[in-house]
């Protein structure tokens, strides 16, 4: 018994030193988590019926908390200066929906790993006649300040901005939508996702079936926060193993085709293998 007993507090002791300054070793100094996101994001951040912040990433967020046990708290952030508020400390990180983009990167921020694959797409009313997006020409666009939507429409695609009667800036996504249904325009630039949950839950809009930009969305932390991007992938990572991940994603069965971390995947492999879940298990069975 004794053997066994030091054999177990000796692998303890070995991943305690390979952890060190680690993913574990870090969260275990941490006591709460703000949790950066557009309230107005479905299905990945927005606010329920009954008032509570929910979607993808917000579920998937408060169980790496509860893995981690941290206190989460959730802080709506002016989109269009997500990134100054997340320097400014006003939350931990910027976590819904957010496209990576290499100015983020250049910049010195610390992206997680990729979970979602995303394209940009245009939303119209099902009666406008308008069927491509050449056929915007002369028309109203709206998009949100701030997002990779607008980057693509001021950059790629200039070209296409240019034929536009006027580019319409809103603050959220969901004045976009306000604007078109009271035709203030004619169309809305937006994420597919967004698109598809908006359309699913109020009658007469169509999204053109043109995918105008690929992207991926990831966790964005401040240039110090190496470690705690770590630790949140870490956790994430012992989600994805053991079905939680998939649980959630359930409940969003019109995102999970796009899901990269869903069991099985190439990148869920590699997000497991990254990290101290297979030798913390190792650990549990000795002990």
């Amino acid at each position: 018994m004794k053997k066994l007993l030091t054999v177990s507090l000796a692998l303890v002791l070995v991943i305690a030193l390979l952890c060190a300054g680690s993913p574990a070793a870090f969260a275990a100094r941490n006591t709460s988590f703000i949790m950066g996101i557009d309230a107005e994001y479905p299905p990945f951040s927005f606010m329920d019926d009954n008032g509570d912040y929910s979607g993808f990433d917000v579920e998937v967020c408060r169980a790496v908390c509860d893995k981690l046990g941290w206190k989460l708290e959730i802080f709506p952030v002016n989109w269009d200066n997500k990134l100054i508020q997340l320097d400014a400390g006003e939350c931990d990180c910027v976590w819904s929906g957010m496209t990576i983009l290499d100015s983020m990167k250049e910049a010195g921020y610390v992206i997680s790993a990729p979970y979602y694959d995303n394209t940009q797409v245009v939303l119209v009313k099902a009666d406008s006649g308008i069927t491509t997006s050449a056929e915007l020409e002369g028309k109203d666009v709206a998009v949100q300040l701030g997002t990779s939507g607008e980057a693509l429409l001021k950059g790629d695609l200039a070209d296409l901005a240019a034929t536009f009667n006027q580019l319409v800036t809103c603050d959220s996504f969901l004045k976009c939508f306000t604007e078109l249904d009271g035709n203030g325009v004619d169309a809305v630039f937006v994420d597919k996702p967004v698109a598809e949950a908006y359309a699913s839950e109020n009658e007469g809009f169509v999204i053109i079936d043109e995918n105008l930009g690929a992207e991926q969305y990831g966790i964005a932390f401040r240039a110090a926060d190496q470690e705690l991007c770590d630790a949140v992938e870490a956790a994430v990572a012992e989600l994805v193993a053991d079905g939680t991940y998939a649980e959630i994603a359930a409940n969003y069965p019109k995102i999970v085709n796009n899901l990269l971390f869903l069991s099985g995947s190439e990148a869920a492999d590699e997000l497991i293998a990254s990290d101290c879940v297979e030798a913390a298990a190792a650990v549990d069975s000795a002990a």
